[in-house]
């Protein structure tokens, strides 16, 4: 991820901003409803030439990638998405490569988010919905990035499009437009939109753009896109104050939780996101599976 990318990351304050007022009221209007949270932690990519031998075995043909990519994480940020609509068939391939309980999280396309107006795009878009409903149960959270041109004086644009989605189709929206962070009457309006129609937010943790971290949840869904710097000692002191904060939410009735760790050309993302997991499971008492590496035999070794 490009966006907020920093070549000197040492002036910045990485301390997690304290929730948003709302935060915490909206969920514990949830808390009496309480079942057992849904927490899914996976990567933005699941081709990387690195991880063969580590992550995934020797000899494993690329196109195999998502088989095993399923077996170590249970979702994915699904960026492809944002280029192009998957036909029929390679939505049946992505269903039937993942195990029951994996959550494919679709990027809306960028001929939605990114040409035009939102309103301008509904049948692109119902053709979309109608393409992603094919994961079935599979199926995790969408979300729509805006640009950083989309600002407040477009809201009421906003407001028709998450109307206009299926409830079969979950939705988080990531905001990057600088006034949304700044005006609070805006960013007072926009919340009101997204919690109206079940609408989630996108929390992006990123150097160059601390005023994104609105920490503002609609739902009792919480997605976070959480971009490192090459496993900086930052990145994992960054993590632990998620963990911490992801069990204050967890407490106060949080439900369903995303988490997506990115790196620069997501080589190691494998292995900080493994420290997240063992994180989560210590602190929060959960139990998600983390990521187990492939021991090679070295021969001389197998008996």
């Amino acid at each position: 991820m490009d966006f907020g990318k920093l070549s000197d990351i040492s002036r910045v304050d990485f301390a997690l901003p304290p929730d948003h007022p709302d935060t915490l009221p909206l969920l514990n209007r949830y808390s009496k409803r309480y079942k057992k949270p849904r927490v899914y932690i996976g990567l933005p990519v699941w081709v990387n030439k690195a991880w063969v031998g580590e992550y995934y075995p020797v000899g494993m043909k690329e196109k195999e990638s998502l088989l095993w990519y399923g077996k170590q994480f249970n979702t994915i940020e699904l960026n492809s998405t944002h280029y192009h609509i998957p036909g029929p068939d390679t939505i049946e391939r992505w269903r039937n490569s993942v195990p029951q309980g994996f959550a494919f999280c679709p990027k809306f396309p960028q001929l939605i988010s990114h040409e035009g107006t939102l309103v301008s795009a509904l049948d692109l878009t119902a053709t979309f919905c109608e393409a992603i409903a094919g994961l079935e149960d599979k199926l995790g959270c969408s979300f729509l990035q805006l640009p950083p041109y989309f600002g407040p004086n477009q809201l009421k644009d906003l407001e028709k499009f998450v109307q206009y989605i299926p409830e079969s189709v979950p939705l988080a929206v990531e905001l990057r437009h600088p006034d949304w962070f700044v005006d609070n009457v805006a960013s007072l309006e926009l919340f009101e939109v997204l919690e109206k129609f079940r609408v989630s937010t996108v929390l992006t943790d990123v150097a160059g753009r601390r005023d994104v971290l609105h920490m503002r949840l609609t739902t009792p869904t919480a997605m976070v896109r959480f971009v490192g710097n090459g496993l900086h000692p930052t990145d994992y002191t960054r993590i632990d104050d998620w963990v911490a904060r992801i069990q204050v939410w967890l407490e106060a009735g949080l439900q369903e939780l995303y988490f997506f760790v990115h790196e620069p050309d997501n080589t190691a993302s494998p292995k900080l996101a493994t420290y997240l997991v063992e994180q989560l499971n210590k602190v929060c008492g959960l139990d998600v599976k983390p990521p187990k590496k492939f021991v090679q035999a070295v021969q001389g070794e197998l008996f």
